[in-house]
């Protein structure tokens, strides 16, 4: 079982849904309970998943726009409020003293943040200390991401909204050992929005389908799995199938 974040719900007064984005389909019916260390959304694009990630991130005190709380006074990015959040309510088992929101658009935001310590003569610490002692923007994304993962990542509640856009496959298995290793310590949680079906083979996770309601799925079941195992099997009948269409 996870040690934080364990359901949320939509607020039960609500009667309008109109606008969004309680018009998302899923909305009206949200009542969402985290049974697995590790859950992974996913659907299709528009489907509400960076919504629903955003106000999930809101309810653990993370930065909509990304990073820990301790960035909360650097960020700038226009995105500074989850749209969804103010009409649900979180249940926590304990609430978690650290977090962190990863976000493909907030790392290079944070890279300058760090560069900008490092030139302001008053910040007297090493902002690159806890990133392997140089700057983020020196490194490709994939390898400035694992930095800033590997950094965060302690006992608390990690939320990431489709992390393997700065990833390549083999990142893609490097990130989840390092999940991997920190789950079996009981005190880690994630809650992921991909798309991803490498990120989905994660063992025992719980896998959310969000589609007109959200539901329970497999990683067999998952459209992602799917069209990629046909593609990877036989891509000349995809190409075949593809160019008839």
């Amino acid at each position: 079982m996870n040690p934080f974040l364990k359901r949320i719900y939509l607020k039960p007064e609500l009667t309008d849904f109109s606008g969004f984005p309680l018009d998302l389909p899923f909305v009206q019916g949200l009542d969402l309970s985290f049974e697995h260390p590790v859950t992974f959304f996913v659907g299709e694009n528009g489907s509400g998943k960076s919504t629903l990630i955003e106000a999930i991130a809101e309810c653990c005190d993370l930065p909509v726009s990304g990073g820990g709380r301790n960035e909360l006074a650097d960020l700038q990015a226009p995105h500074r409020k989850s749209e969804l959040a103010p009409y649900i309510r979180a249940a926590f088992g304990m609430k978690p003293r650290e977090g962190y929101f990863f976000r493909a658009e907030f790392h290079a935001h944070f890279a300058s943040v760090l560069d900008a310590r490092k030139a302001d003569p008053d910040f007297l610490a090493d902002p690159y200390a806890r990133y392997g002692g140089r700057s983020l923007h020196s490194r490709s994304h994939g390898e400035a991401f694992l930095a800033m993962f590997s950094a965060w990542m302690q006992p608390g509640i990690i939320v990431m909204d489709e992390p393997e856009s700065a990833l390549s496959p083999q990142r893609q298995l490097a990130l989840l050992y390092q999940m991997e290793q920190l789950a079996r310590t009981g005190e880690v949680q994630f809650i992921i929005a991909t798309h991803s079906p490498i990120l989905l083979t994660y063992p025992g996770a719980q896998i959310l389908q969000i589609d007109e309601q959200i539901s329970p799925s497999s990683l067999e079941e998952t459209e992602h799995y799917q069209i990629t195992r046909h593609i990877l099997e036989n891509p000349q009948r995809f190409w075949q199938h593809l160019r008839d269409d």
